[in-house]
């Protein structure tokens, strides 16, 4: 029963996120995703970004074929598809999922007919732990560290994130590009969502980044799981936005402030536009809260 609450939950969480970044759409409308439109842009190199509604996508186009990382949901397959072509592109040869949420898997039993599955192998755990979820979506490659894939004369270092937003994380460096997709380890000028019941903690998160943030050029381009194209300056604000509103609930919890005088406080005005509609500052706070008061499994430190 806890797992299947669980499922639900992130099946719930997911669409609701693809839904609120996605054109907006009228309640009458029986296809959500139908306002959704898909366009790529390039970003360096072989690499382009692709947005639409869910995770952003990231794309190697050139003379060995296409490479997609993530791949939305299944009802955008054609449009993703349709958008992949627009640069020049074909079906994908390789698939890389950065994590396992639906929003960057969803598309996996339709590009996995005709492409690799690569992922960490809690991806496919994950999946597996799904109802219903096709065999052809699972990935048939997985990996336990990190992987090198060489594609477009370009070399792809994938590496994994342990404990972060999930605990299946991964980010792909497109390093002659100098690229980096992050997968939902970035929500550019967003609070972020910590998938605690799926691994995730606020403090691996954080020590995630400052690692990403150690070993990239200072130049990089990031593509982010959501919002805009990003630049190591926006990830290392992120990261002090994290670290910032964090201790703001660590002091209070330690002078005897209830959640709700927590919650009523809100946060920062300098991080009040980093509140969403999926993540509102409630949200955020009740996550550094869990977080703070050992909750859900120590929140897994």
């Amino acid at each position: 029963m806890a797992r299947s609450i669980c499922r639900l939950n992130i099946a719930a969480a997911t669409l609701g996120l693809a839904m609120l970044l996605s054109t907006p759409i009228h309640a009458a409308d029986a296809d959500p995703f139908a306002g959704v439109e898909v366009s790529a842009a390039k970003v360096a190199g072989s690499v382009y970004m692709l947005t639409g509604s869910g995770g952003n996508i990231g794309l190697s186009v050139g003379t060995d074929g296409t490479l997609m990382v993530d791949d939305q949901y299944a009802p955008l397959s054609q449009r993703i598809q349709a958008a992949i072509a627009s640069v020049g592109g074909d079906e994908p040869k390789i698939i890389l999922n950065t994590h396992y949420h639906g929003d960057h898997t969803g598309g996996n039993p339709q590009f996995g007919t005709s492409g690799t599955i690569i992922a960490h192998e809690n991806v496919r755990v994950r999946l597996l732990d799904e109802e219903d979820f096709a065999r052809a979506g699972l990935p048939v490659v997985t990996f336990e560290d990190k992987l090198r894939i060489y594609f477009n004369d370009d070399e792809l270092d994938v590496l994994h994130l342990p404990t972060g937003h999930t605990d299946s994380d991964a980010i792909v460096w497109f390093k002659n590009a100098n690229v980096l997709h992050l997968g939902d380890h970035f929500f550019n000028g967003m609070f972020p969502y910590i998938d605690l019941e799926g691994g995730g903690s606020l403090q691996g998160f954080i020590k995630n980044l400052k690692t990403i943030i150690a070993m990239a050029p200072e130049d990089v381009r990031i593509i982010p799981g959501h919002g805009k194209l990003g630049t190591i300056l926006e990830l290392a604000e992120n990261v002090e936005m994290l670290e910032s509103t964090y201790s703001a609930v660590e002091v209070a919890l330690a002078a005897g402030k209830t959640e709700q005088e927590i919650l009523d406080a809100g946060v920062d005005d300098r991080w009040k536009s980093y509140a969403w509609q999926f993540i509102t500052q409630e949200r955020w706070l009740k996550t550094l809260i869990t977080e703070a008061t050992g909750g859900i499994a120590q929140a897994r430190r």
